[in-house]
């Protein structure tokens, strides 16, 4: 962050105790800690767990899993549900938290998910371009190499064994 997101001024860096030194705006007179986004992933699984469902979006060939941000307001489990709806038209039956890591890419924390839905009959709306249910076995085959959704399935995987 270089200028002050309520007056403009560029900022300075200051000591600020023992958060270290901090972006500061001698103008407001105020500390700017550091915002970033907060947005969600999910693994979603079909109703035997045997398969996961991935997709594809904005043109990109690289299958991903289901994602979207946490709205104000809105919380984490609330933002889940909502992103599978909205994408791919299922219903959440279960969920458990999996894991989080920050995407620098897009300055977001990202909180990934485990969620069970209702069926395998999804319906995509204008935000997925694809999507495909994948033999759990064969999802690192489809996944992009390196990708933080593929670090998120194979850290549920080693958790689960």
């Amino acid at each position: 962050m270089k200028y002050c997101d309520e007056c403009g001024h560029e900022l300075i860096e200051k000591p600020c105790g023992i958060d270290g030194t901090m972006p500061y705006c001698e103008h407001c007179q105020k500390f700017k800690f550091p915002m970033f986004n907060s947005a969600i992933s999910a693994i979603i699984f079909n109703p035997q767990k045997d398969k996961v469902l991935l997709i594809q979006q904005y043109g990109q060939v690289d299958y991903i899993l289901v994602a979207g941000y946490i709205n104000k307001g809105e919380n984490a489990k609330e933002t889940l549900i909502r992103e599978i709806q909205e994408e791919v038209n299922l219903k959440v039956v279960d969920y458990m938290y999996n894991d989080n890591e920050y995407y620098a890419k897009t300055n977001t924390l990202m909180h990934n998910y485990i969620a069970v839905v209702d069926s395998e009959d999804f319906h995509l709306t204008n935000e997925v371009d694809h999507a495909k249910w994948i033999p759990i076995d064969e999802v690192f085959n489809v996944m992009k190499q390196g990708s933080l959704a593929q670090s998120f399935v194979k850290r549920y995987l080693e958790k689960r064994g």
